[in-house]
């Protein structure tokens, strides 16, 4: 069969025109009121402004897609069920936060589905480190997460290949060749610190 081009200055007509719509003519009524969220893409709502989550190096990048692949992995191996997720947003107590790496429970996705943002902190999270991050942000963002839902926060520095998990009761310190292994969420994983930088 041969196909030949239509070209519209020569017969408008052959162009099938779909009718003309008014705004009235949709139903926005059928869509779900959390289907979109005001936080964009890449930013987080704190203390009431947008804040833009920049300076990340391929070094921040490299452990984060690690500990992604890593958490998803184990999550279907060890037949725990959940997902693991990449910058999603969740509703802390006080912000609207975008952890770098989450997990959350099979038990959690059956109670609240997939909203656009998560009404709580999720269970596990992960925070890296960026050259910008001061430590004293990185535990307070830790014990906002604590608060509002999350029982285990890791935080990753990169640069200097070191890892906290920082738990209601306690922070645990990771260096050089240790394994870093979950306390309370996603039993049972557990992975060199080399690897998880490497």
């Amino acid at each position: 069969m041969v196909k030949t081009p239509i070209n519209p200055s020569t017969n408008p007509s052959a162009i099938p025109q779909a009718p003309a719509r008014k705004a009235e003519d949709y139903d926005t009524n059928i869509l779900p009121p959390d289907c979109f969220d005001e936080v964009p893409e890449g930013m987080e709502a704190v203390d009431g402004e947008l804040v833009e989550k920049t300076y990340m190096t391929l070094q921040h990048g490299n452990a984060q897609g690690n500990l992604y692949a890593e958490w998803r992995s184990y999550s279907r191996t060890s037949n725990q069920g959940g997902k693991a997720y990449v910058e999603v947003l969740c509703q802390t107590k006080e912000q609207k936060r975008r952890p770098d790496v989450s997990y959350v429970t099979e038990e959690l996705h059956q109670a609240h589905g997939q909203p656009s943002t998560f009404p709580q902190s999720m269970p596990l999270i992960g925070e890296i480190a960026s050259p910008d991050d001061s430590a004293e942000m990185l535990f307070e963002k830790a014990y906002e997460y604590l608060a509002s839902g999350a029982e285990e926060v890791w935080i990753l520095l990169p640069e200097s290949k070191v890892a906290f998990i920082v738990l209601a009761e306690r922070v645990l310190a990771f260096s050089g060749d240790q394994e870093i292994a979950t306390q309370k969420v996603l039993k049972g994983f557990a992975i060199a610190l080399s690897e998880l930088f490497a």
